[in-house]
């Protein structure tokens, strides 16, 4: 299954978010899990691995006060 990394700054703040093809035309978003710590983040879904990455680095902005 292929699997895509994209490096983002939110608020000051890097994350990695992989993102999986979970079937056709359908990808899973989700912030990189790093040992030790928890992934207690649900994923979010999209057409396209840049979707998918997309949604979940605009909630990650309006979650950390900031704009999307």
């Amino acid at each position: 299954m292929e699997t895509v990394r994209f490096e983002e700054t939110i608020n000051g703040r890097n994350y990695i978010i992989e993102v999986s093809a979970v079937e056709r035309d359908r990808w899973r978003a989700q912030i990189l899990r790093r040992p030790g710590a928890s992934n207690a983040l649900m994923p979010f879904y999209g057409a396209t691995a840049i979707e998918a990455a997309r949604l979940l680095s605009q909630w990650l902005t309006r979650a950390a006060g900031g704009n999307t």
